[in-house]
């Protein structure tokens, strides 16, 4: 059965973690997918994140592979990239270029820090967004360092999961006759939206600063993992009377 994006035709560069987790997501719901690699690139055989879609090569710092990636556009419903601020407009491919080709593209950009702001061209890691952003630094045990979540916070979930729905959102819109749009994340901004209720709690003066003692951080027995005979661990949510 064709999933409920059959018949979106979805145009991703080239990248590692969010933008290609993003083209997954699209994919596995049935849009085509058609993945960008430059010239020489590996081919990424087994990686689940590069699933359900065909790849062509462009070289996009030539003429031809430019010219080409503009035709690509200007038949495609979206195009999602996740190269530094700039790159895109500087090889002739920015969301003015291509929206003129394509009044109707939805243009998705991932970036960590934004497109603009004194962060915008430095370098950065899941690890760096999540901690400008406040929610490294409620992750961890009392009394001890923040514990990084592997990239789960800011490439996945705050990175290429908001970048997904964003283009289903735009892509919705122009669906519904909006004009195309550009849908901008970052993962600094991501992984703050996903501490949303933590804040809450915060405002609430129920959720303290410190972490590791509050109810779902391990500052309660019963939401907690403990260690078993066998030399494994038990996780334990006993965390609602009803249940």
């Amino acid at each position: 059965m064709a999933g409920p994006l059959h018949g979106l035709r979805i145009v991703e560069l080239a990248g590692i973690g969010p933008v290609p987790f993003a083209g997954m997501m699209l994919a596995d719901h049935g849009a085509e997918v058609i993945r960008v690699e430059r010239p020489g690139a590996e081919p990424g055989a087994g990686d689940p994140l590069l699933r359900s879609r065909n790849t062509i090569t462009l070289d996009l710092k030539s003429a031809d592979g430019a010219a080409e990636l503009r035709a690509q556009c200007k038949s495609a419903d979206g195009l999602i990239e996740g190269f530094r601020p700039g790159v895109m407009e500087r090889l002739g491919l920015g969301p003015d270029t291509l929206l003129r080709d394509n009044p109707k593209l939805v243009y998705g950009r991932m970036t960590g820090w934004g497109q603009d702001g004194p962060l915008a061209q430095k370098a950065g890691h899941d690890i760096n967004f999540i901690a400008l952003s406040g929610t490294l630094g409620a992750l961890g045990r009392a009394g001890d360092k923040p514990t990084p979540p592997i990239n789960l916070v800011g490439d996945f979930g705050g990175g290429g999961m908001l970048l997904a729905f964003g283009m289903v959102s735009a892509l919705l819109a122009v669906k519904s006759g909006g004009a195309g749009q550009v849908v901008d994340c970052a993962m600094t901004d991501g992984s703050a939206l996903l501490m949303a209720m933590m804040w809450g709690f915060r405002a609430q003066s129920r959720w303290t600063d410190e972490r590791g003692t509050n109810v779902i951080d391990t500052g309660a027995p019963f939401y907690e993992t403990y260690e078993t005979a066998d030399g494994l661990f038990v996780a334990v949510g006993a965390i609602e009377p009803q249940f």
